[in-house]
Formats: C-alpha cells, sequence, structure tokens
C-alpha cells in the first residue's frame, strides 16, 4: 500500500514582485506570541485601507510589464498600421489615467479578490466585511463607474449604486503573512471565458493544438486585444478549472514547474504557449482591427483531472489589464508597483501625429447625409466623427424595444443621430466627462433589423466584431456599424468628448439614454450598407 505524502498542486517559484509600503501603515500590525510561536495581528481598519489602496491604483495604474508590451508594437515591423494605432491610442490612455483622475477603462469592473492568510495572521473580525469597506470607499470617493446590479425579483434589477458586492475569496494556509491578489475584471473580458467538457481523446499532439486554435477564432475582438489569453487543460472539477484560467490570466501562476509529475502538480507548457502564440499573431484579427497583435501572450496550463473528464477552459485579460499584489506582514501594508509613467515609452514621433487620411464626418447634418457620406467609402476606412451622438446600451435598448412592443415609435434622437454603445464613468470636476470607452457590440445584436427597420440605429458606434443578421440589416436598411477602438476610454473622454448631458431614463444611472457632442471622435467602418463585413474573412 503507497504511504500518504502530501504534494503542493500549486507550487510556486518564489515571489519577485517589488512591492512598496505604504505610509504611515505600520500602526495596523503588531505582533504577540502564541503558544510561543510569533503572531501578526491585523488591525480590522487596516483591511479597509489595503482594498481602497489596492482598487485605486488598479483603476488608474498598469504594469510596467503589461505597458512594455504594447510599446513594442510600435517598432515591430511585422505590425500592421491598424496595430500601431491602436497600440499608440492604449499608451497615452495609459499616460492619462496615470493622472488619478479618468480610470484606464469605463468598465471600472468587479471588484475581485483573492487572498491567502496564513495561520499566524489574526485579525480578529469578518475580513470580507472590511475588505468590502475598503473596495466601498474607493468607488464612492474616485471617478469610477458603479457596475454591479442587484435583483429585486427574477426579472427586476436595480444598480447597487456602490460597485458591491465584490467578490471575495480567502484561503487558509500557513505562514505569517496575509497575501492578496485584486483584481479589476470588466465584464467585457468576463464574458469571454468559456468552459469546454471535453474528453481523453482530445489529449494529442496536434489534435489538442487544432481544438485551441478554433477555440481562439471564436473570442473576436469584442474584449478589447491584445489579450493576455490563457488556456487551462484539466482540473479536478469545472468551477476549479475556470478559476485557474482566471489566475492565469493575471500572471499569478507564472511561477508554476514546467514539467509535471505522478503526484498531480500543476504545470506549464512553455513550447504549445509559444506556438498558441504565433497562431494567435497568424489569424488576422490583430490589435482589432486587423494585423499581427491578437494576443500578447498565451498561458497554456495542464491540471489533473478525473478518468472520465477533461474540462478545457479559456479566457482573456483584456487591454485594461488591471492586477495587482498586495501583502500584509509584521512589517504593514504592502502594494505591488505599477507603472506611474507610461509616457516614457511613447516615441516622440508618435506625439501630436494627425491622421490625415481618416474622412472627416459632421454628424450635425441630417442622418440621410451622413448614410451618403458612408457610403462613398469601403470598410476598414478610419473616419473622424464630429458632432452629435446618442449613447445608449442595454437596458436603453430593452426600453426602446417596449416602445416598439406598446405600439408606439423610436424617440426621433435615435433616428436623427448615431447611437454609441456605452456606459460613461463618473465625470470629474472640471472635466467635460468621465472614461467614456465602447461596450461590446454583439449584445445588441437582436435590437438591430427591428430598430432599423422603425427608422432607428442606422449608424451604431462600438466596440468587437458582430453577427451575420447585423451585416443583413445594414444591407436591407442602408445602415452603417462603425468600431471604436476598446480600451481607451479615458484617452476618448479628455480629447475627443466635449460635452456630456442625461437624455432619457436617468434612473438607469450609467445604463441612461446621454447626448454627448464629439471633435474628431475615431472610428472605423466595419460593416456598411453593401453586405460588407470587415471581420468576415476572418471568422
Amino acid at each position: 500500500m503507497t504511504e500518504f505524502t502530501y504534494h503542493d498542486p500549486f507550487p510556486l517559484a518564489p515571489d519577485t514582485t517589488s512591492y512598496r509600503l505604504l505610509e504611515d501603515s505600520q500602526q495596523y500590525v503588531s505582533t504577540d506570541l502564541f503558544h510561543g510561536e510569533e503572531v501578526v495581528q491585523v488591525a480590522p481598519e487596516g483591511l479597509k485601507v489595503l482594498a481602497r489602496a489596492a482598487m485605486r491604483e488598479v483603476s488608474f495604474l498598469l504594469r510596467p510589464a503589461h505597458n512594455k508590451m504594447v510599446a513594442t508594437i510600435l517598432d515591430d515591423p511585422e505590425a500592421s498600421d491598424n496595430d500601431r494605432a491602436v497600440a499608440l491610442s492604449m499608451l497615452r490612455n495609459a499616460e492619462i489615467a496615470a493622472d488619478f483622475v479618468l480610470p484606464v477603462c469605463q468598465d471600472t469592473g468587479t471588484a475581485i479578490v483573492m487572498a491567502k492568510k496564513g495561520q499566524n495572521v489574526w485579525t480578529g473580525c469578518n475580513d470580507a466585511r472590511w475588505l468590502s469597506e475598503g473596495i466601498f470607499t474607493c468607488y464612492a470617493t474616485e471617478n469610477l463607474r458603479y457596475s454591479q446590479v442587484a435583483p429585486l425579483t427574477m426579472y427586476e434589477e436595480v444598480n447597487t449604486g456602490t460597485n458591491l458586492p465584490a467578490q471575495i475569496d480567502i484561503h487558509a494556509t500557513t505562514g505569517s503573512t496575509y497575501d492578496f491578489l485584486f483584481i479589476a475584471k470588466g465584464g467585457g473580458s468576463a464574458n469571454k471565458m468559456y468552459l469546454y467538457q471535453e474528453t481523453k481523446a482530445l489529449l494529442q499532439p496536434g489534435v489538442l493544438k487544432k481544438f485551441l486554435v478554433d477555440k481562439m477564432k471564436t473570442l473576436g475582438t469584442a474584449a478589447c486585444p491584445p489579450y493576455h489569453l490563457a488556456f487551462v487543460i484539466g482540473g479536478t472539477s469545472a468551477e476549479a478549472n475556470l478559476k485557474i484560467v482566471k489566475l492565469a490570466t493575471t500572471k499569478y501562476l507564472d511561477g508554476l514547474p514546467t514539467s509535471g509529475d505522478r503526484y498531480g502538480r500543476a504545470f506549464r507548457d512553455l513550447e504549445l504557449e509559444e506556438e498558441l502564440l504565433h497562431e494567435a499573431w497568424k489569424l488576422g484579427f490583430g490589435a482589432q482591427f486587423g494585423g499581427k497583435y491578437f494576443a500578447h501572450d498565451v498561458r497554456v496550463i495542464r491540471l489533473p483531472r478525473h478518468g472520465a473528464s477533461c474540462p478545457i477552459g479559456m479566457g482573456v485579460s483584456c487591454s485594461a489589464d488591471r492586477n495587482i499584489l498586495a501583502r500584509i506582514d509584521r512589517k504593514g501594508l504592502w502594494l505591488e508597483e505599477l507603472d506611474r509613467n507610461p509616457g516614457r515609452l511613447i516615441p516622440e514621433r508618435f506625439r501630436n501625429g494627425e491622421d490625415k487620411d481618416a474622412v472627416r464626418i459632421d454628424l450635425n447634418q441630417p442622418m440621410e447625409a451622413i448614410l451618403a457620406t458612408l457610403s462613398r467609402y469601403p470598410v476598414a476606412t478610419r473616419i473622424r466623427l464630429t458632432g452629435t451622438i446618442i449613447v445608449g446600451r442595454d437596458m436603453a435598448h430593452a426600453r426602446w424595444k417596449e416602445l416598439l412592443d406598446a405600439g408606439k415609435p423610436l424617440p426621433d434622437y435615435l433616428k436623427k443621430h448615431p447611437v454609441y454603445y456605452a456606459g460613461p464613468a463618473k465625470t470629474p470636476p472640471g472635466k467635460p466627462s468621465g472614461s467614456f470607452g465602447p461596450t461590446t457590440a454583439g449584445r445588441m445584436d437582436s435590437y438591430v433589423a427591428l430598430f432599423q427597420q422603425h427608422g432607428g440605429s442606422m449608424v451604431m458606434i462600438a466596440k468587437g466584431n458582430r453577427s451575420r443578421q447585423v451585416t443583413e440589416a445594414c444591407q436591407r436598411y442602408g445602415g452603417f456599424y462603425l468600431g471604436s477602438i476598446g480600451g481607451p476610454a479615458a484617452l476618448i473622454a479628455e480629447e475627443n468628448i466635449k460635452h456630456v448631458e442625461c437624455l432619457d431614463y436617468p434612473e438607469l444611472g450609467m445604463e441612461a439614454v446621454w447626448r454627448i457632442e464629439v471633435e474628431d471622435f475615431p472610428a472605423f467602418i466595419l460593416i456598411d450598407d453593401k453586405g460588407n463585413d470587415f471581420f468576415a474573412d476572418l471568422l
């Protein structure tokens, strides 16, 4: 009979992260002895302070390694012009966000806390309660968006107005430190997490790779590439697989070994990671509008599994790669050092450059004239929009459909102006707008034909690829879908939006209908009135 030995299923290499000590944080920790061992006592208020600081920094700053990956696109001869345009927008966006006024992305995300609490750490409180208060305080005092909705009934929902509840998972472990991973996960990238229940038959060279590449194609561009892409093969359960997918996208598991053993330890397959990265570069999606940079990198993690199950998970961290490590020990509260000066990565030759090839369109002319102008240009044409745009996303579309279902007409504003699928963050004092990037277009696909039939949504602006039904509707009714770069929400607010006012359904909060005035708002023609779809040949 085999003797019992315990083996850590996730044996990580030592942490090499660069941390900084929060000022005056020593006041929240003390030490004492318990049964001859040192115990680190953490005041509950310290959990609140750490959570608030972590969520604030992760909302405005990105990791230096991420920004450097974006910057490499600018000088890569294999990158397309559109790759470089997106990369430049991302870096300029990061530069603006680093001032701690306009957050990196308008979707300031679900607050997620994953923690490992050493057995020699004592708090004497409900840790989740104090961490939640820190998150609450951050979202209440910063220019962040409240995105969480609570169900009142199975079908009725209300915005919580606090961005709570947060997802908080705390695990017991050994030692005298309390280690954290704070994540602000936006709905766009969270929606691109998938689980496939497969079998042993897939675990063959060539067969597995083809499967993963085929699934990679289904991601599209809606979640704001370039992606940090992760695949997890195996797992003791479906839910365990998907949790490891999320951790892999944050680089939390980069220190895993690169080979397995008979005890079932997790490991990374570096060779397959490299192969899949090159396959991602060959897909043609590029950094949203064609090219090479569909992904920055790929992580592939192999886990043990039940002999009758083979779960395979896929997920991404988007261009708003908002993750930060934190720690509490006997010395105080620590946060991972993030990039406070991303502007250093922008070559001078890329600054103050005007896109002279973009087509300028005046949105303050009749819709018929706007459509006639767009009809003269092919898909992939870069355009710049100036004038009035209506903003409405999921809940607004549902309200507009209710009008039609009740035999009422669509509002005139939806017929006279383009509609931008978005929901803003809070407007900072002295600014015309809060961070205001696009949301995923595909969620509104089912409304397009109906609205265009009634003269609305003739020009739509959002991010990501769309279904065939949208292409067919635009061809039938003469409409257009314009792609906006997903990611640079702070840049758009700072440079392109000149005025914002709530127009309709104010009770919907950030999902209300807004009127915005824009100047040189950048976009691309992705679907035209002739049945052409920029992404059709890539999917």
